[in-house]
């Protein structure tokens, strides 16, 4: 048998519920409407390569929070991959945000900021750049919000096959950004390991190898 309640307890846990509830914590039904959110105002505090802003908000439930948002345009991501070598292109590079907190830069698709540009233009582009490989068809996965929680950025993801003879660059950036890229040749059932061993840590190229594999199984399968 259970022991008795204590009493005082149970007054307690009554006492914070109405309190709750006259503070309007508790939630009232998921039928009950409330106003959307909206922006009260938007003052820049920082601006260069990537423009930050202090932002009011009022929530749906009348409250006023203050938000910073950081702004530095959308990008375009592909992820190239041969068919026929059943093996995809990927890079990597320093990363100060990685180092900074004591990680390894990690392996990540071709990317890079669209300016103004096309999504498809930006990702030839940034393939012939990083990469050195000439790209033909891409194949859109998902135009996503990458950190909704602080930045207005959205990437362009996509899938794109090549030859080999389309690799006719050396890749590895532009050398005045100082970008010292290294590019890699990676069997797919190799990568595919490694997203399931976790050791895939980039979430834009975590989600193309598993566009792939999901449109493409063939590709990955046992010769």
């Amino acid at each position: 048998m259970y022991p008795p309640e204590d009493p005082v307890s149970s007054n307690s846990r009554e006492a914070a519920q109405k309190d709750k509830e006259r503070s309007g914590v508790c939630k009232q039904g998921s039928d009950e409407k409330m106003s959307a959110a909206s922006i009260v105002s938007a003052r820049s505090v920082l601006s260069g390569w990537v423009n930050v802003s202090r932002v009011e908000m009022r929530m749906p439930d009348g409250a006023i929070v203050e938000r910073h948002v950081e702004d530095h345009g959308d990008g375009a991501v592909v992820l190239p991959y041969d068919p026929e070598r059943r093996v995809a292109l990927l890079i990597t590079q320093p990363r100060a945000a990685v180092l900074l907190t004591g990680g390894i830069p990690p392996l990540e698709a071709i990317a890079g900021r669209l300016d103004g540009n096309d999504p498809e233009i930006c990702a030839r582009q940034e393939a012939w750049e990083e990469g050195g490989v000439t790209l033909q068809s891409l194949e859109l996965v998902v135009h996503l919000w990458s950190m909704p929680s602080i930045s207005t950025e959205r990437l362009h993801l996509f899938l794109a096959p090549y030859r080999i003879d389309k690799r006719e660059g050396s890749g590895g950036g532009c050398l005045h950004e100082h970008e010292n890229i290294s590019v890699h040749e990676i069997p797919l059932n190799d990568l595919i390991r490694e997203v399931a061993s976790g050791r895939i840590s980039d979430a834009k190229t975590l989600i193309l190898i598993l566009a792939l594999r999901d449109r493409y199984p063939h590709l990955f399968a046992e010769e």
